[in-house]
């Protein structure tokens, strides 16, 4: 499976990261590190209930990395993995001055 990921921020050219099949994390490794990044990037919950859902894991740690997270290859690389395997779909959009992920 061929995967997309491309993460929107307000200013610059969107940030298009692609994989093939065998680089996608499994379901529980995608969590692990999204939650070891949100928490070593000290990003806060979105809601007020303190829950925080996959989709806002993803939103806050891209803004959290920013573009410049994104030029260090290896660290984009991980991300993709994760999103992918966090959400398992091929195709994903992460919009953070929107605050959304599509897919």
């Amino acid at each position: 499976m061929q995967a997309r990921i491309t993460v929107l921020f307000e200013t610059g050219s969107p940030i298009d990261l692609q994989l093939d099949g065998a680089e996608v994390l499994g379901f529980e490794a995608a969590r692990r590190w999204l939650d070891d990044q949100f928490v070593a990037l000290e990003c806060e919950p979105l809601r007020g209930s303190g829950k925080v859902l996959l989709a806002d894991k993803l939103i806050q740690v891209a803004a959290a990395a920013g573009p410049a997270g994104f030029a260090d290859a290896a660290w984009a690389l991980d991300y993709a993995r994760a999103a992918t395997g966090a959400l398992s779909k091929a195709l994903v959009k992460v919009d953070v001055p929107r605050q959304a992920v599509s897919y």
